[in-house]
């Protein structure tokens, strides 16, 4: 007989997010129906309404509070679940954060490894070696450049790029998660890899298996890589199956 194990997924969520608390739970309950763990799920809010550079500096320094609530809950894995907060604040700002929200919870005796979404899809498109890429982002443009220009920083081309221009975050999480189907058919596809959305809360997880299917190209999207460094990280397997190639057991 199997003995069960229950993992606790923390997660630090802008105030106004609506999908990460959704598409994380959703790929690991698929996970439940493969494997003996089981997840509960626990988040901690940072106040954030727009998407603007100013307002994600203001959100990001309550990740510290966030980080000691959720250590308090002795969660397993904490995910930091902003790509674009921590893109804003410099080139490499993932390793920063990490290290310090890692260090807030061994300060109140429950350590657990922290994983940033945005560090997460720099890792997740590293494991599948893309060098060059095609992105999706709902930002403005001026945020868009941030995140070409900190992926690039890590060594990986952004080859194409569309911006929805969406500048209120309720309106990015009210996106039909299909959308993204129809919209990278405008991306350069001659890439190694396309991001179907650069965003933790531009939903898009029932497009990931449809695009990489159409263009037979590894499709992924800031939640899928955020859930597989969080199953790295609690050395869990990270096959799936149904949400793109990174998930597919591989890597």
């Amino acid at each position: 007989m199997n003995l069960v194990r229950t993992y606790r997924i923390g997660q630090i969520v802008p105030s106004s997010n609506t999908t990460m608390e959704t598409e994380i739970p959703a790929i690991l309950r698929a996970r439940e129906a493969l494997f003996a763990e089981r997840f509960t799920f626990h988040s901690s809010r940072m106040r954030m309404q727009k998407v603007t550079k100013d307002e994600l500096a203001k959100m990001d320094s309550d990740s510290d509070r966030c980080a000691l609530e959720l250590s308090d809950a002795a969660v397993d894995v904490l995910g930091y679940a902003c790509l674009v907060a921590i893109m804003s604040m410099g080139n490499g700002y993932h390793r920063v954060s990490e290290k310090r929200l890692f260090q807030r919870t061994m300060d109140n005796g429950h350590p657990a490894p922290v994983v940033t979404s945005a560090g997460a899809l720099v890792e997740g498109l590293q494991a599948i070696g893309a060098k060059k890429v095609s992105i999706l982002t709902p930002y403005m443009k001026p945020l868009t450049q941030l995140v070409i220009d900190y992926i690039e920083n890590e060594g990986i081309e952004v080859v194409d790029s569309i911006s929805l221009e969406i500048p209120d975050n309720l309106d990015v999480g009210r996106q039909n998660p299909l959308a993204p189907v129809e919209i990278t058919k405008k991306l350069n596809t001659q890439v190694d890899a396309i991001v179907a959305s650069a965003c933790v809360q531009m939903p898009s997880l029932p497009s990931i298996q449809l695009i990489e299917d159409r263009v037979g190209l590894p499709v992924l999207s800031s939640s899928v890589a955020t859930t597989y460094m969080m199953l790295k990280k609690l050395g869990l397997e990270t096959g799936i199956g149904g949400f793109g190639s990174l998930l597919n057991g591989k890597f």
